[in-house]
């Protein structure tokens, strides 16, 4: 699967991008020829092209080369395509089929399996590779992560998974169930598949997803039932599935809760400006105490609004107001929530703990090019501003585009961890999803 569209990275020097992985697939091997990417491939056609139009004295106008494909995880349109590999036997060592394909027979497992199966590879940081394939002889993409998860007998994909389990209601859903989307009429453009780790918040609008995904596998809290194509996921329970005598483990993982070892760093570690390794356990401490709501994506070493809306909705949540429901870490907070003690985000009388209104309807990209004047960048100006990002402003944001708007932007498209092409200053989709959470 080709990462979501709200994810961005750098793309490795074998590119994985759907044109690489096309000529790849089907140019003849040769020792003399080179691979590259199919846009200099196209460029050398044109040139060709080209040449021979002004030897021949042809009067037709030279074709333009057709712009190369995005790279993965660069939003290059409004709906990217996600590639996948197919069905396939388990792999040995080189790489090679060490098994026939699987039959359709769900082996049994339990929820408790599932999920520490996942968690390893999670543990190891699994690269995402269509191509590729693990250890234990399972392909590096979304379908093969959950037919490890499931222990089945091969590799299945996102068109195959669903025989393998059986269609159950969000109400019913449990950890080591699965939300698959597969696109019958164009499998490579949205089909995907995550493992559910349990609900992060009360309202049940948030869970910890387990997924491969590019750069590498991961945990981290959703969206119900995903970022994109939400409507379109199903879920489904594994079918081979046994008694679990020990009960399901829990999504936030082992007996002790997050942070327990760690002792309270101090204040300085957290507030505007802050980034280390503190402020991702404090997230992931609050998630797990039922804050995913306040979290567009997996808790980070950046400190955000995010974390403050989440840890003042913890303290709220024992009663506390004033400068003790600050939204600062102290060390009582820390406290608690290394501990396991104190109430959870989501009492009633703990006070508002909604999760964040949906933003504005994003307008399209056509509002934010250069010479763009309307109130879509006045609107969006605003937000920067009120965000943190407005430094880049002379003055109060207005309807006109220009570099100080794309500055904001970029700066706060640079806050989300993106890079390259990803932070270029113009707000996509997911930026305009994030910035107005």
């Amino acid at each position: 699967m080709e990462t979501p569209v709200f994810e961005e990275f750098d793309p490795a020097s074998d590119c994985d991008c759907p044109g690489c992985v096309h000529w790849r697939r089907v140019l003849p091997r040769s020792a003399n020829r080179t691979i590259g990417h199919p846009a200099a491939h196209r460029a050398l056609v044109v040139a060709a092209a080209a040449s021979a139009a002004l030897g021949a004295a042809a009067t037709t106008p030279a074709l333009a080369a057709p712009p190369a494909p995005g790279r993965p995880g660069v939003p290059a349109g409004d709906e990217p395509d996600t590639p996948q590999g197919g069905k396939a036997p388990l792999h040995g060592p080189g790489g090679r089929p060490a098994k026939p394909a699987a039959s359709v027979k769900a082996p049994a497992t339990t929820r408790t399996e599932i999920i520490n199966r996942a968690k390893k590879w999670i543990d190891a940081g699994v690269p995402y590779s269509m191509e590729a394939y693990w250890s234990d002889g399972y392909r590096q993409d979304c379908s093969g992560f959950v037919s490890m998860a499931w222990k089945l007998a091969g590799n299945e994909w996102t068109g195959s998974l669903n025989q393998y389990g059986e269609r159950i209601a969000k109400e019913e859903m449990q950890p080591g169930d699965i939300l698959l989307f597969h696109n019958p009429a164009d499998p490579q453009k949205g089909s995907h598949v995550v493992l559910f780790g349990g609900w992060t918040d009360y309202t049940h609008t948030y869970y910890s997803a387990y997924e491969q995904t590019p750069p590498h596998a991961r945990r981290q809290s959703t969206p119900y039932a995903y970022w994109s194509h939400s409507e379109k996921y199903l879920a489904y329970r594994y079918k081979g599935l046994a008694a679990d005598t020990a009960g399901p483990q829990p999504a936030t993982g082992g007996a002790k809760p997050v942070g327990t070892a760690t002792p309270y760093p101090g204040a300085a570690y957290f507030g505007p400006g802050a980034d280390n390794k503190y402020v991702t356990l404090l997230g992931q401490m609050l998630v797990s105490r039922g804050a995913g709501a306040y979290y567009t994506s997996g808790p980070g070493p950046r400190w955000s609004d995010a974390d403050r809306k989440a840890t003042e909705a913890f303290q709220r949540a024992q009663g506390w107001t004033g400068a003790a429901a600050d939204g600062l870490p102290g060390p009582r907070t820390w406290e608690l929530l290394a501990t396991g003690a104190g109430r959870d985000i989501g009492v009633k009388a703990a006070g508002p703990t909604a999760p964040p209104a949906q933003p504005p309807a994003y307008p399209g990209r056509a509002m934010f090019r250069p010479g763009a004047d309307n109130s879509y960048v006045t609107l969006l100006g605003r937000q920067l501003v009120k965000k943190g990002f407005g430094t880049s402003y002379p003055t109060g944001p207005g309807p006109r585009w220009g570099e100080a708007a794309r500055r904001a932007v970029e700066a706060f498209q640079r806050s989300q961890g993106w890079r390259g092409g990803a932070a270029d200053g113009y707000p996509g989709p997911e930026t305009w999803r994030r910035l107005f959470s």
